[in-house]
């Protein structure tokens, strides 16, 4: 391994400023998993309606305050965790009342947590729809896939949810977690210590330019969409946003160990019925060495975007799965 850096995740006993918004959000966590917290993350188009609603300006519970992100009065919490929240920045004042500045998806029995809503910020981490069927589409190769995982890799990790499925179900697997944004980096480690996966480590990268050796599993769930603000959670470049995508598909197959798969779950912008995303891959990935599959789990998402000018020619984008696995 070389190049990388790894954010530091306190231990119970750190009292160190720097490390303060970590523990507070481990300790958050472990509390929200004792009441028994979950919450399923939607679009922001329905996270936005909901909350449009006038029975739900205000939060009436612990799902409204760390899900729903709605602003909440002071009797919402015990005072002590009210001021310990505020003091590490977890919350913040807003209109008079209280707005958490982070969200706690559930996957499972799991418990993620990732920014705010609206995730509008540059650094945004992003959780929702496109994670869970990640999620899925992790979960049904682990289980039919033979091939043993020592080294696995999740590029652009976020949250980590594909760095940790993987840790979770190979325990004896070594996992690292990728990205180029530093917050995604301080969640993931937050995440990976609430799940009891310490064999996942959360490291600095662009794609695999930091990381050495081959892989015996590489996962990745990109951005995908072309951000007129190119912000890094949402941008995947040119292409109707499918350049990233076709990168991270590049970089991947040449660092596959034999029997080693890319799994890519990403979206796929179709214009006059051409796959603009399957099209660049296909050229990358019709090789004698390997052997690829390719499906839709979703032939229609984000529908939305085709009333803006940058989707203008496009006919729908797809949410699809790429898994290329080398055979020698």
């Amino acid at each position: 391994m070389s190049n990388l850096q790894a954010p530091t995740l306190p231990s119970e006993e750190t009292t160190a400023p720097d490390t303060s918004y970590d523990l507070a959000l481990l300790q958050l966590g472990r509390r929200l998993q004792a009441d028994g917290y979950r919450f399923t993350t939607v679009t922001p188009l329905t996270h936005e309606r909901n909350n449009a609603r006038e029975e739900n300006r205000k939060a009436r519970s612990l799902r409204d305050i760390f899900g729903w992100n709605r602003p909440f009065e002071t009797d919402l919490l015990p005072a002590a965790e009210l001021e310990a929240l505020l003091k590490t920045g977890v919350l913040r004042a807003h209109a008079g009342l209280w707005v958490s500045e982070v969200r706690w998806s559930s996957l499972d029995d799991l418990l993620f947590v990732h920014s705010s809503f609206p995730t509008v910020a540059h650094d945004s981490v992003f959780f929702g729809p496109d994670t869970y069927r990640f999620a899925q589409a992790i979960e049904e190769h682990l289980r039919t896939s033979p091939h043993p995982i020592k080294n696995a890799v999740d590029i652009g990790s976020g949250s980590g949810v594909g760095a940790i499925l993987i840790g979770r179900a190979r325990r004896d697997a070594q996992v690292l977690a990728l990205d180029i944004n530093p917050a995604a980096l301080r969640y993931t480690a937050v995440n990976a210590a609430l799940a009891g996966t310490e064999n996942v480590s959360a490291w600095h990268s662009d794609i695999l330019a930091g990381a050495s050796g081959e892989f015996d599993l590489i996962v990745a769930n990109p951005p995908y969409m072309q951000d007129t603000q190119q912000r890094a959670y949402r941008h995947g470049g040119g292409r109707l946003g499918s350049e990233l995508s076709v990168r991270i598909v590049a970089q991947a197959i040449n660092r596959l160990s034999v029997g080693g798969s890319l799994l890519l779950y990403t979206g796929a912008p179709s214009v006059d019925g051409v796959d603009l995303f399957l099209e660049s891959a296909r050229a990358l990935v019709d090789m004698p060495n390997l052997a690829w599959t390719y499906r839709e789990m979703d032939p229609d998402v984000f529908g939305e975007e085709l009333e803006t000018p940058t989707y203008a020619k496009a006919e729908r984008i797809a949410a699809v799965v790429l898994t290329v696995t080398r055979t020698q």
